[in-house]
């Protein structure tokens, strides 16, 4: 599935276009100045001995003629030489002939992709497959174990059976305690601990607010900042109107000899389970760590993390200190494969998380019976305030450094198949800012959903009002839910919100109250409306995570590679790593004090997935789940080894 012929090399002639081009890479009118600057590949092959003197006796002796018949001898060796560069005489791909630089730019600079996988770009700088090597006997051990069919067996049967207990989290919930519908997470617990006896057993156990588990494998080397990994227990309900579509119930975990079904299976219990697999393999093989090693186990990411990761955030900043974690690896990023066609393998982590915002309009007006009605009804004043949100979004903006930014110069750089407008603009958008914001409008253009990425998304989720259909409504809301852009914050999305609002609250005589502030608006005769965080759940953009050559991500980075590169099925040319922006949120926006060595990734195929997460017929490849028991495998050894 993934062999095909080599990606063609870059075309350098085709680089920094938003320079003069006057100085451009390859003026092709120098070969008729000057035909030696051509490549040595393309210079006609000319006798170097001397002419005998004799010789010019065979040419005509009119001097006018000599002169013509030496200028048509100079054009005929300039247009071989042309015709060899521009491959149109021996059929050589013009992106494959080296061309003369720039002045003043450099050469990584101006090389316009495909480039091959193995080959170095500073738009998109690639790390370097990472191994263990004090622990190599023991990760090919490993390798030998995870090979094994009975072995895949078992642990496809511990999956199965922790999807079966439904740990579904509601955006209602009550205080752990409190609402009944957590006990569920204690019988997950129960089956946790009879599945990995000797995890729990062996390493250090903290329970915190009930549900949240916390493992700690005390390292030798009490100085190394340890590593944590975190993941979920909790799933996302069941719709009852679908129960029936799915083709195996959704709280089955049945292995079908292909695919592990059930809610979960993608979403998070693939990777709890994962996780607790990795750690008993190596305690089995006696393993004793350098560095000190942290599992942190939420259960209600689903529903904001609140009581879960924010309740476990506090005990590990009083346990290990703010800053006091080297590395942080969760759920989230996009999965690996050739999702730009050829056979370059495209892994994406997410180095950062957008932020959020559920923004709550609430109009109170005038009651009565509906026989006779104001000009607007609460509703219809609702209806206008979400028309005039709707029809004024967000700016969109690329920004260099951030993580859509570097995502495309990753593809522009290795995609074999990628637009060649996007991949032209994104060469010059390293240094035009013009060639920039084309590029923007370009990636939106080309892919719909870099809408989402690129602007702060603004979503009317839920509607509220009306009683009774001959009554007025008096109040009323509406609730709308953003996703902060990377370039932007909390603050100038409440005031993007109250400056669209305030024209229509004027227009229908409403008085103002936006986020606690009173706002000059409407006189209030026709009634008022309150704009507030609806939850209080207001989130700025997170940190974006540094992947410079020394920072302990390149670690993450290299074990991925390394880890894709040997697997059983692997057939591809190269792997790129091409860090991208999470949308969602993840239970790390808690954990942002304890390093900002932060990376969020699940480490499976695109193929692995039947459906998705979040919908019917959630279910992963049971062979492409044995992979993120062998990534965190690779992971823990070369954290122990190389960071």
């Amino acid at each position: 599935m993934l062999m095909n012929e080599s990606p063609p090399l870059q075309d350098t002639s085709r680089a920094n276009m938003s320079a003069d081009k006057s100085a451009s890479v390859f003026d092709r009118r120098d070969i008729m100045k000057d035909p030696c600057i051509l490549p040595l590949s393309a210079c006609p092959k000319v006798k170097t001995n001397p002419v005998p003197a004799h010789s010019w006796t065979s040419l005509p002796r009119n001097k006018t003629f000599q002169r013509l018949f030496l200028l048509i001898s100079a054009l005929c060796c300039a247009y071989i030489g042309y015709t060899q560069l521009s491959g149109s005489h021996y059929g050589i791909d013009v992106a494959r002939v080296p061309q003369r630089p720039a002045p003043g730019v450099e050469p990584a600079r101006q090389a316009l992709g495909p480039l091959p996988p193995n080959e170095h770009s500073d738009l998109c700088p690639q790390p370097k497959a990472l191994h263990p090597r004090k622990h190599r006997a023991l990760q090919e051990e490993l390798e030998r174990v995870y090979a094994d069919e009975t072995y895949r067996l078992k642990v496809y049967k511990a999956l199965g059976g922790a999807i079966q207990i439904p740990t579904e989290s509601y955006d209602d919930l009550g205080p752990v305690g409190e609402d009944s519908r957590w006990e569920p997470f204690g019988r997950l617990h129960e089956y946790l601990e009879q599945t990995f006896p000797r995890v729990f057993e062996s390493l250090n156990v903290t329970r915190v607010n009930t549900y949240g588990i916390v493992l700690h494998w005390q390292g030798s080397d009490k100085s190394a900042l340890p590593v944590l990994m975190a993941a979920h227990q909790d799933v996302v309900p069941i719709e009852p109107a679908t129960k029936d579509e799915w083709i195996h119930p959704p709280y089955s975990g049945f292995y079908d000899g292909e695919w592990i079904w059930g809610r979960g299976s993608c979403d998070d219990k693939s990777n709890l389970i994962a996780g607790l697999q990795a750690i008993d393999a190596l305690l089995e093989q006696g393993f004793k760590p350098r560095r000190t090693f942290v599992w942190a186990y939420g259960f209600d990411e689903e529903a904001s993390g609140k009581q879960g990761a924010g309740s476990i955030a506090p005990y590990l900043e009083e346990t290990y200190g703010p800053d006091g974690i080297a590395l942080i690896l969760d759920e989230g990023g996009g999965s690996y494969g050739t999702q730009y066609g050829g056979d370059v393998i495209f892994a994406v982590p997410s180095l950062s998380e957008k932020g959020y915002l559920d923004v709550r309009i609430e109009i109170s007006a005038q009651g009565g019976h509906s026989s006779v009605p104001p000009k607007h009804t609460a509703i219809g004043m609702l209806s206008s305030i979400i028309v005039a949100i709707e029809s004024q979004p967000h700016e969109a903006s690329l920004v260099r450094g951030g993580g859509a930014y570097n995502a495309t110069q990753c593809a522009a750089v290795y995609a074999p198949e990628y637009p060649e407008k996007l991949r032209r603009l994104a060469l010059e958008a390293v240094d035009s800012d013009s060639a920039l914001e084309k590029l923007r409008d370009g990636l939106m253009e080309e892919y719909p959903r870099w809408e989402a990425v690129l602007r702060t998304t603004q979503a009317v989720d839920l509607v509220e009002g009306g009683v009774k259909v001959n009554a007025l409504p008096e109040k009323v809301s509406a609730v709308v839910n953003h996703r902060i852009a990377e370039h932007s914050s909390v603050a100038e999305l409440k005031q993007h919100f109250t400056t669209v609002t305030i024209p229509v609250a004027t227009r229908l005589n409403l008085s103002l109250q936006a986020f606690g502030h009173d706002v000059s608006a409407g006189s209030g005769k026709g009634g008022h409306v309150v704009l507030s965080d609806a939850f209080g759940t207001g989130l700025e953009p997170s940190p974006v995570t540094p992947m410079g050559e020394h920072d302990p991500s390149q670690v993450f980075a290299g074990t991925l590679k390394a880890t894709i590169e040997t697997a059983e099925d692997y057939n591809a040319s190269g792997v790129i790593v091409a860090p991208l922006l999470q949308l969602g949120n993840t239970d790390t926006r808690y954990y942002w004090n304890l390093t900002r060595n932060i990376v969020r990734y699940k480490h499976l195929g695109d193929l692995d997935r039947f459906n998705g997460a979040h919908t019917v017929n959630e279910a992963v490849r049971a062979t492409g789940w044995i992979q993120s028991i062998r990534f965190f495998t690779n992971f823990i050894l070369n954290c122990d080894e190389h960071l």
